[in-house]
């Protein structure tokens, strides 16, 4: 693996966490509106 490829890796794996912990967060989002809205009524 070239030098090059290896920084790549970091920056795709770097890319994937920050994606992942925006999913998670979205999710979690959603959860907490349905668990909300579930109480109200």
């Amino acid at each position: 693996m070239s030098v090059s490829e290896a920084k790549r890796l970091k920056e795709l794996e770097a890319e994937n966490t920050r994606l992942k912990k925006l999913l998670a967060e979205s999710l979690l989002e959603g959860e907490v509106m349905k668990e909300a809205l579930r109480k109200k009524w």
